[in-house]
């Protein structure tokens, strides 16, 4: 799979080296250095998103993936307050959009309880 990483903090680290220990290609990396460069990514060259910035920057970051139909997956916190503005958008462009702010299934188990 080819996957755009937004967001080279621990987590973002991470994830690359599971990637590519699974056999997946990171793309592009889009951290605070070189964040302007998300808007020149072409949609045909990744098929995901995995968007793990800053409560700043994840509305934009998902916003930009979302309008190149570029499916994204957020485990980015402290942004939700433009949820349902993104959603919105989502569906009226048939995109595909993922957020959690814990990945964890014992946590996620928790909060349906």
């Amino acid at each position: 799979m080819r996957m755009l990483l937004i967001g080279y903090g621990k987590m973002g680290q991470a994830i690359e080296h599971v990637a590519l220990q699974r056999g997946h290609r990171i793309t592009h990396k889009i951290d605070l250095s070189n964040s302007a460069s998300l808007a020149t990514v072409n949609p045909k060259t990744v098929d995901v998103a995995l968007e793990f910035s800053q409560p700043t920057a994840a509305y934009s970051n998902i916003y930009q993936c979302l309008a190149k139909n570029i499916p994204v997956i957020s485990g980015t916190t402290g942004w939700l307050a433009k949820k349902e503005e993104l959603c919105a958008y989502c569906k009226v462009y048939q995109g595909t959009f993922f957020y959690a702010s814990n990945f964890s299934i014992g946590m996620n188990i928790l909060c349906k309880v």
